[in-house]
Order: structure tokens, then C-alpha cells, then sequence
């Protein structure tokens, strides 16, 4: 199938890509894949309605609908005689960024491994359907992770991975990743959202992690989407007394625009 790529912020013909249940869906995952890759930076003009009818072979109102789904999700600003402008990324800057455990395990000095405990092929449940949007007709892939420092049990990782975004993790053995920065090379996103509490350790967790039954854990539990679908939701459990969180970080400043300068 001929999609469409990116150079230089153009649009050029692709191949090899898997095929999209409609043609409104191809023409939203190129151009969301331009966006959230940052391929096309803020600013950026999106090519016109008429032409990106021309290159897709369809109608107007179609491209319409995709732009307009783009705006509401945050990603352009439509502006009547300009067209559609990729817009600036939230200025306020996250207190945790997506990190891959292994450099966190070896900032401390330590060696890393991790290890694929248990690996599933199955639709969602109930419960997953109700905390993630997810298409309850297609499979995902149930993850579980033991993360290593110097041999001993850092992370437990148990994740779920949205096989209609990401088909391609079905056959991913996961041998030379694990799978949180398997999928940051795989999949571009929009959205994340962090949830950390203190808790005990459930009877699994604790048998996993090699501590006593309801000893105190961190839990980080993180979702991603793309636009309003999600990618992967995944909970990591740390052994309480030994693992800390800190974030280091400074304010973002938005550009004025001719408008605050006024």
C-alpha cells in the first residue's frame, strides 16, 4: 500500500506500511505520525486541504473530518486563509518523563538485565476496557517484566500493549529490548499520564520482587495515546525500601505572540 512518508517536512511517497481499516484512518495516522514524531516542529504548515485530496484520491470532506479531529485533539490550529498550523507542545514540562529502567538501573552504578516472566495474546477485559480506550474486538499482548540490578529485583513490570496500533508487537520476541523502549522506537504518542502512590505488595508482586508479603512498594502506574486511542498501559512496581524518585527540571517559556505583546 502507498502511504506517505516524510522529508525534509514534505509529503513523499511510503511503502510497507500495514493497512489501515479505512481511508480516513490512513490519512490520520500519516499525518499524527508527522506531528507527534516531530517530524513536522511547531509552526509547521500542514499542506492544504486540496492538496492532500490530491494525494490521498479523496474527497474534501474526508480530509476535512481528519483536520478536524487533529484540531480537537490539540495537535493543529485551523485558521481561516492559513490553513492548519502544527501547534507548540504543552508549556508546562513533566515532572517524570517516560525513562528507559535500564538507564535508571545503571545511573546507580549497578548492572541491568531484565528477564520476560509471562507473555499473552488475548482481548481485553472488562476492567481494561473501563481504564483504557481500547477496541474490545481486538487483541493486545499482556506483558510481565522482572528488571534486574546487580541480580536482585528492581522493577516488576506487568503491561498491556494495543495490538491495533502497534500490530507488529504480536511477533516482537523482546529479547534485545524490553518492551518501554522497544515501543518509544516503534510508536509515536501525544499523551501520557504518570500515577505514582505508596502501597503494600500484592501476594504476586511480593513473590516476584522477593519481599515479604504486603511490604511497602511504589507504584507507577502510566498510560499513553495516540490521539484518542491507547498504546500501552503499563503499571511498575518498585520494592519501597530500595527505590526513590527524583526529577530534576525547569520552567518552559511560551514565545510571546504579537497578541501578549500588545
Amino acid at each position: 500500500m502507498q502511504g506517505v512518508g516524510r522529508h525534509h517536512g514534505e509529503l513523499v511517497p511510503e511503502t510497507g506500511r500495514s493497512p489501515a481499516p479505512s481511508l480516513h484512518q490512513r490519512i490520520l495516522d500519516d499525518l499524527q505520525e508527522n506531528i507527534v514524531s516531530g517530524r513536522w516542529p511547531p509552526g509547521h504548515k500542514v499542506p492544504s486541504e486540496q492538496a492532500l485530496t490530491e494525494t490521498y484520491g479523496c474527497s474534501r470532506m474526508t480530509v476535512n473530518k481528519v483536520l478536524t479531529q487533529l484540531a480537537r485533539a490539540g495537535l493543529v490550529l485551523r485558521r481561516r486563509k492559513v490553513g492548519s498550523i502544527v501547534t507548540a507542545r504543552d508549556t508546562q514540562s513533566a515532572i517524570l518523563k517516560i525513562y528507559d529502567i535500564g538507564d535508571e538501573v545503571r545511573a546507580l552504578d549497578q548492572s541491568y538485565r531484565f528477564e520476560l516472566l509471562e507473555r499473552t495474546l488475548r482481548l481485553p477485559t472488562k476492567a481494561e476496557l473501563r481504564s483504557a480506550a481500547l477496541p474490545s474486538r481486538r487483541r493486545l499482548i499482556a506483558l510481565r517484566v522482572m528488571h534486574l540490578a546487580d541480580e536482585r529485583p528492581f522493577c516488576l513490570e506487568e503491561r498491556i500493549i494495543n495490538l491495533s496500533i502497534v500490530p507488529e508487537a504480536a511477533d516482537e520476541a523482546f529479547v534485545a529490548l524490553s518492551p518501554g523502549p522497544w515501543l518509544l522506537q516503534h510508536v509515536p504518542w501525544n499523551a501520557a499520564e504518570h500515577r505514582i502512590s505508596a502501597a503494600t505488595a500484592s501476594a504476586d508482586a511480593a513473590l516476584a520482587l522477593n519481599i515479604a508479603a504486603a511490604a511497602p512498594v511504589l507504584v507507577v502506574d502510566r498510560q499513553t495515546w495516540r490521539l484518542d486511542e491507547t498504546i500501552t498501559r503499563v503499571r511498575l512496581t518498585y520494592p519501597g525500601s530500595r527505590h526513590s524518585l527524583t526529577a530534576r527540571f525547569t520552567p518552559l517559556q511560551r514565545p510571546l505572540s504579537p497578541a501578549d505583546r500588545s
